[in-house]
């Protein structure tokens, strides 16, 4: 089976579906084209939020499509697309769960003391859908923060409408992978206006405070998602860098949590949680002007810039 990704590019200001193959892209409508004749699958009408949603049904087919479309691009058969080709979210997800202090080392830096695993469940907080924005689309820093921070995460895209998932067969409900960057005003997290001290929906949840990407990597060529390298990097400096190997609760029992609360749906996304080398940890924190770059083996890179809300009013 080849190494590919799904991606969304723009074209003409229109979104289209792509394979992604050594982080090139080609038109998924004319690999399918390529590979079957003149036929389009039913399933492109959607791009890859419908793709997503019909995994279990589609999967199979894209994997066959995708790896005959490699032979064709390696022969020249298939063109790709210009190199930086602008790639949008390739998903925007209804749902992201994210996953707090699920590194040891990021809940010392933050000053978290953290009950033992066995006597905890892992710790959940959404993002709004309008959070979400693309490889190189601007994060704006709200005026009222001056403690704007970084997260790298493993994005996990489920691909199954699923519930009371065992933590053997939890794996199994995954369509692919991709990047999240849990973008946090760490000073809007915290409040002293109600008896409840923190405030995540206001720390987490500013419009472009969700940047995913650049691609999803379908998990049948993913490999282990437990042995994962993650890093970011500020201004080309490095930040951050850490490996799933050292999550406290793993993919598995992230998902098999989540689904004895709720239904998992088709195109959800969980962030799975952040090492440590954040901004509070340093004392650090992003201003206008500041590029993050978050990237993960076997995925890509994710680079976001940093404005501030003056310019998007402007």
């Amino acid at each position: 089976m080849s190494s590919y990704g799904l991606a969304t590019y723009l074209s003409t200001a229109q979104s289209r579906a792509a394979l992604v193959f050594d982080q090139r892209l080609v038109d998924l409508s004319d690999a399918a084209k390529a590979v079957n004749g003149d036929a389009e699958p039913g399933w492109l009408a959607g791009g890859l939020d419908g793709i997503f949603r019909q995994w279990e049904d589609v999967r199979d087919e894209i994997d066959a499509l995708a790896n005959s479309a490699a032979k064709l691009v390696a022969d020249g058969t298939l063109k790709l697309l210009p190199e930086g080709t602008r790639v949008a979210p390739p998903l925007r997800p209804e749902r992201m769960f994210c996953a707090a202090s699920n590194y040891i080392e990021h809940a010392e830096e933050m000053g978290t003391v953290l009950a033992a695993k066995a006597n905890s469940n892992p710790f959940i907080f959404m993002k709004a859908p309008s959070c979400i924005v693309g490889n190189g689309d601007a994060v704006v820093k709200p005026t009222r923060t001056e403690m704007l921070d970084w997260e790298v995460e493993l994005g996990v895209v489920i691909g199954r409408r699923c519930r009371y998932v065992s933590i053997d067969n939890a794996l199994d409900v995954i369509a692919g992978y991709t990047i999240v960057n849990d973008v946090t005003a760490r000073d809007l997290n915290v409040r002293d206006d109600f008896p409840f001290k923190f405030d995540w929906f206001q720390g987490k949840s500013w419009d472009t405070f969700g940047p995913i990407g650049p691609w999803v990597i379908p998990a049948s060529v993913f490999g282990d998602p437990h042995d994962v390298s993650l890093k970011l990097s500020v201004n080309d400096e490095l930040m951050q860098d850490g490996n799933t190997n050292k999550l406290i609760f793993n993919i598995a029992e992230q998902i098999a949590y989540l689904s004895d609360i709720l239904t998992l749906l088709p195109g959800d996304v969980i962030a799975t949680g952040t090492p440590d080398g954040v901004g509070m940890g340093r004392g650090v924190y992003l201003h206008k002007g500041d590029v993050m770059k978050a990237t993960i083996a076997g995925i890509g890179s994710l680079t976001n810039p940093i404005t501030d809300e003056a310019d998007s009013r402007s």
